[in-house]
């Protein structure tokens, strides 16, 4: 490996190391949660044990980071009614002035000291293969991880975290599908550091598959499969999708290709506004069209998958019905973080954007019947469009019957804004959003979406890995 590529990988291992001030501060401010949620369980009829998990509890965490997450583990006979009231009770001791979030089940996020803090209750399983929620499975993750990853390779983590995070793949969130903060260290560990991994991946030929402890029990789907080494029966990659499989294998080429800091810094493109809009719809020669509306009120981890299922569902139909889509997005301004790029009050909005090949498509379309010779269907064929005067036909083409009959819809537009809109296959909370009321907007009328969504039309008309 060259010695620039090894001159920018220490320059961006400086920038993301902690120093030790930092580690102090956090770690003051870990106690302090850890100190008071004990308090808290003493003061309730059970026992409960107080764990430090995540990247700050394995030294993994990038400098500047604010995140300290706490774990609360409760008897694994505790009815999972009683753990989440008595894990809403620590949580609020601990920080009075936090607010309740919910994955599994509810928890308690707040600040302490300048951090922010997730208290998560979870049950104190003796084995990963026997957890009662998801999370139950993190603190084995940490106890995993601490007696391997020592200061040196927690460093090259922390190289191999800001690169995901500049390409744009970290993350394990339903938006991102990208690459955990647990499988970054697994596969870390695996190829021994970041130089070592990058070489790897820019070889690899999905699907690949790691199994660190040699469980070799379980067989799994997806391009990148890493067998958690405390849970045969999970991939800690399941959710990290091929695409980004493929752009850190494309980033990982161009760094070894042209070692530069740049591809560890993440940064968004210059917002399009509604000219720049109109331009591209116009060079483009397509027709797009937007469905806007209210985002349905839910976690994002819920809202993401059915935003990409109603996407599919919405262009799956068009390309049924002949207009042929060329490339399709979904957008949101979601204020609670992801996507954000206005400032809303309560759910953001959210779109479903279809650009489309054929405009227009002609009053009749073909349909063709059974062959003749298939004596009762084709019989049956002929009778139901023999007199019908809106139609073409029947008449003979090769071995078949076929009919030339009015079109049910000739654009796009009048599709979208029809009840069948709502035949498509949504998502539930997307389908009451739609329902609540939607704006369709046609071609170069997309030019509005560019007060809110500039960021993500200037991504989606310059595209890059």
């Amino acid at each position: 490996m060259s010695d620039e590529f090894d001159a920018v990988v220490e320059r961006v291992h400086e920038r993301v190391s902690p120093d030790a001030e930092e580690r102090e501060r956090l770690q003051r401010a870990a106690e302090t949660v850890m100190e008071r949620a004990a308090d808290a369980i003493a003061d309730l009829p059970v026992s409960a044990e107080v764990i430090q998990v995540g990247s700050t509890a394995r030294g993994t965490w990038t400098a500047g980071d604010r995140d300290v997450d706490v774990f609360v583990a409760f008897p694994p006979d505790l009815p999972r009614e009683t753990l989440e009231e008595y894990g809403l009770d620590v949580g609020h001791a601990v920080l009075p002035e936090g607010r309740e979030e919910y994955a599994e089940h509810p928890y308690v996020v707040g600040e302490c000291e300048g951090y922010t803090v997730d208290l998560v209750p979870c049950y104190a399983v003796e084995d990963a293969t026997a957890i009662q929620s998801a999370v139950d499975r993190t603190p084995f993750h940490t106890r995993y991880l601490d007696s391997r990853l020592d200061d040196a390779l927690a460093g090259e983590v922390r190289v191999t975290k800001q690169f995901l995070k500049g390409i744009g793949v970290y993350g394990s969130d339903l938006r991102t599908r990208g690459f955990s903060g647990y499988l970054t260290e697994l596969l870390v560990l695996e190829y021994g550091g970041f130089r070592e991994l990058v070489a790897a991946a820019a070889d690899w030929h999905p699907p690949v598959t790691f199994d660190p402890e040699g469980h070799g029990t379980v067989s799994f789907d997806g391009p990148l499969v890493v067998v958690d080494p405390t849970d045969p029966e999970r991939n800690v990659a399941a959710v990290c999708s091929a695409t980004n499989v493929a752009r850190f294998q494309h980033y990982a080429r161009a760094l070894l290709a042209n070692p530069r800091t740049d591809l560890f810094e993440a940064s968004d493109p210059d917002p399009y506004d509604a000219d720049a809009v109109r331009t591209a719809v116009e060079r483009r020669g397509t027709t797009p069209v937007a469905l806007r509306f209210d985002a349905p009120d839910v976690v994002e981890d819920q809202l993401w998958p059915q935003l990409r299922k109603s996407l599919g569902g919405l262009t799956d139909e068009l390309d049924r019905r002949g207009f042929d889509v060329l490339r399709s997005a979904t957008f949101t301004t979601d204020t609670r973080g992801a996507n954000e790029e206005t400032e809303s009050d309560g759910a953001g909005e959210a779109v479903l954007l279809a650009e489309l090949a054929v405009a227009e498509r002609p009053a009749v379309e073909r349909h063709d019947g059974p062959p003749v010779h298939v004596r009762e269907h084709a019989t049956g064929f002929y009778e139901a469009y023999a007199d019908d005067p809106d139609v073409a036909g029947p008449f003979v083409d090769g071995e078949r019957y076929v009919v030339e009959r009015p079109r049910e819809v000739t654009t796009a537009e009048a599709f979208v804004t029809s009840d069948a809109l709502f035949d498509v296959r949504l998502g539930p909370h997307v389908e009451s959003a739609l329902e609540a009321g939607y704006d369709v907007l046609v071609g170069e009328e997309i030019a509005a979406l560019a007060d809110s969504f500039g960021v993500a039309l200037a991504d989606y008309f310059d595209p890059k890995p």
